[in-house]
């Protein structure tokens, strides 16, 4: 996983838990799935990521 990238998907991750935490706080239903939508993004983004260095893992040890 490049260090950008998985800083993108951090990000995307806490962003989301911002939205929902303060959706939840005042009531705000469609911030709150919002924020919880941002959170699934950013962990596929980093699962995403975790697979590419996966197989990047594997060819490199095939040599």
């Amino acid at each position: 996983m490049s260090g950008s990238d998985k800083v993108e998907a951090k990000a995307e991750q806490a962003k989301g838990h911002v939205k929902e935490t303060v959706g939840s706080a005042v009531g705000n239903e469609s911030l709150e799935a919002e924020g919880r939508g941002d959170q699934a993004k950013g962990d596929v983004r980093e699962a995403g990521e975790k697979a590419k260095d996966a197989v990047k893992s594997v060819f490199k040890h095939k040599d």
